[in-house]
């Protein structure tokens, strides 16, 4: 073999442990901008005045207007139109691809449905006041992924679907 055959083949496999070091590392990249999203989601939404907003919208009726649905809220609607425009971001997040859906739905999948459903007619009533279609079109967007999901695999609540869990370090 000659030395420059020989420095070609080190040089190639220099190339082939760099690539295999690029894509190792990617994959690391990529598991932790993972970790970071979900503990930037679960932080975001831990506050007093989300948690009051889904109690005010578990507990309206379904079906009001929105005539109805700021009666009923009253001054306290100001939290429920947070609760609209946090729903409205995760949507343009996910739809970016910022966010991860699986991950938005298993933290929200619920709380996101429920509130479509009890606040549908608010967002229907806003469009036609405003003449504007548009108005939360990304919280509908969300909504309608989210029963995309369901109506593949029905929600299976965690503690079923994943009672024979065991912890990593535990082994």
């Amino acid at each position: 073999m000659t030395p420059e055959a020989f420095f070609q083949g080190i040089e190639a496999l220099a190339v082939v442990v760099g690539v295999a070091f690029a894509i190792i590392q990617l994959g690391h990249y990529r598991r932790d901008k993972h970790r970071e999203e979900a503990l930037e989601l679960l932080h975001s939404f831990q506050t007093p005045a989300f948690a009051q907003a889904l109690n005010i919208v578990y507990n309206l009726p379904d079906g009001l207007s929105k005539d109805e649905i700021e009666a009923v809220v009253g001054d306290d609607f100001h939290i429920i139109y947070a609760l609209l425009t946090t729903w409205e971001s995760v949507g343009i997040l996910v739809h970016r691809g910022e966010l991860d859906i699986d991950m938005v739905e298993d933290f929200f999948g619920g709380p996101i449905l429920i509130s479509w459903r009890k606040l549908e007619g608010h967002v229907t009533g806003e469009r036609e006041m405003l003449e504007r279609d548009t108005i939360e079109e990304w919280f509908q967007w969300l909504v309608e992924r989210m029963q995309e999901i369901e109506s593949d695999t029905p929600p299976v609540p965690a503690h079923i679907a994943h009672k024979d869990w065991k912890s990593c370090a535990s082994s």
